[in-house]
C-alpha cells in the first residue's frame, strides 16, 4: 500500500484499525508515535547496488486505554509528515512492537489494515547457484509446511 492509498482509504472510514497477519486487531489504543522516510542503500550478494525507499510507520500502544486515533486525525499526521517524506508515492511499511520490533507491509480490505508479513530472499539468485526448486522453502515454510513434513 502506497500513501494515496492511505489517504484514500483513511477518507471513508468512522475509525481506524489494523490488524496482525495472524487476524488479531491492534488495541484500539494504539499510537501512530513515527512517520519517516527510511532509504536503504545496499549491494546484494551478487554485487548489484541497490536502493530502496520508505514511508515507515511506527505503531505503539500504551496504558492510556482511552486513546483512539480516528481517520481524521490520521490524515492530519499524513499532512504533517508531507515535508519529511517528499513528493513520492512510497510504499509504506510499518514497525510494531511485539516480542522485537515486527517489520511488515500494509494492505487494506475495504475495512481494516492489514499487516501483511515480509520475507526475506537472495535477489541474486543467478550468482548464488540456488536451485530453483528450493527458492520457494522460505514461504512454504512460513505456511506451516516443513521438508519431510508430508504438505510439500
Amino acid at each position: 500500500m502506497n500513501i494515496s492509498e492511505m489517504k484514500q482509504a483513511l477518507a471513508g472510514l468512522a475509525a481506524v484499525t489494523f490488524r496482525l497477519p495472524d487476524g488479531t486487531y491492534l488495541p484500539a489504543h494504539f499510537h501512530v508515535t513515527e512517520v519517516g522516510r527510511v532509504s536503504k542503500h545496499f549491494i546484494d550478494c551478487g554485487g548489484v547496488e541497490r536502493r530502496e525507499t520508505v514511508a515507515n510507520f511506527q505503531l505503539w500502544e500504551a496504558g492510556d486505554y482511552d486513546h483512539r486515533l480516528a481517520p481524521q486525525k490520521l490524515l492530519h499526521i499524513l499532512q504533517l509528515s508531507e515535508r519529511i517524506l517528499g513528493p513520492e508515492d512510497l510504499a509504506i511499511e510499518v514497525e510494531y512492537q511485539q516480542a522485537t520490533i515486527g517489520r511488515f507491509g500494509l494492505d487494506f480490505d475495504g475495512t481494516d489494515f492489514v499487516l501483511t508479513a515480509k520475507h526475506t530472499a537472495c535477489l541474486a539468485q543467478d550468482a548464488c547457484g540456488i536451485p530453483a526448486d528450493l527458492l520457494a522453502l522460505p514461504q512454504v515454510q512460513a505456511a506451516g509446511c516443513a521438508p519431510g513434513g508430508g504438505c510439500c
